[in-house]
């Protein structure tokens, strides 16, 4: 695999819940453009992985979701599972890598669901359940820029090759925030053409 990167604020009530600070400094306005950060090679982890949660944090977020997995430039030649994992923090314009960039803090699916004519990404729907409990159902027809849209706006500023993944976003909870996870839990995402993506969180060593 290629360069990993997440998209932010892709998902309507993610930008309705930011959308009081965006007038905030520094920035003074909404986006215009995707809004993206980098899941680096350190970050990575397998379907059946055991992830390390530092001490210093009781809990982490899931940004359940799905990338696009390039075949060429401009060419999506399928679509993954990955579980984007990060410790809670308030950003959302530059997300701090100390927050997101932990070792193994983002599950990918085995699976790849090849592109094609008759795959719509916008009509994908994935389930996460912690410890066997549905917590979230996460539907891709609510993305501000569909796959489509976001890969060509991307694509505007930014040459995504061969082999590198763009996440299409992580939803939120009809309450605001993202599933929360403790170190013992076990997460399961899953979605039709997928399979499931399986993590157990556990103790950082001391």
């Amino acid at each position: 695999m290629g360069t990993v990167y997440g998209t932010l604020l892709n998902f309507r009530s993610e930008l309705a819940a930011w959308a009081p600070k965006m007038h905030d400094a520094p920035y003074k306005a909404p986006p215009k453009a995707p809004v993206l950060y980098i899941k680096t090679a350190n970050t990575w982890s397998a379907d059946g992985a055991s992830i390390p949660v530092p001490a210093r944090a009781p809990q982490v977020e899931i940004g359940a979701t799905i990338a696009m997995v390039m075949k060429a430039p401009g060419e999506v030649g399928g679509y993954r599972l990955m579980n984007d994992l990060s410790l809670p923090h308030a950003s959302f314009f530059r997300p701090p890598v100390k927050f997101k960039c932990l070792d193994g803090f983002l599950g990918i699916g085995d699976a790849l669901l090849p592109a094609g004519p008759d795959v719509d990404a916008s009509k994908f729907v994935l389930e996460v359940r912690i410890n066997g409990a549905l917590k979230q159902t996460v539907r891709f027809s609510e993305l501000l820029r569909d796959a489509r849209k976001l890969l060509a706006d991307v694509s505007g500023f930014m040459t995504l090759g061969e082999g590198d993944a763009l996440m299409l976003g992580c939803d939120i909870l009809a309450q605001g925030g993202r599933p929360l996870a403790k170190v013992g839990d076990v997460i399961e995402l899953s979605a039709p053409g997928f399979g499931q993506l399986t993590n157990t969180l556990v103790a950082e060593p001391a």
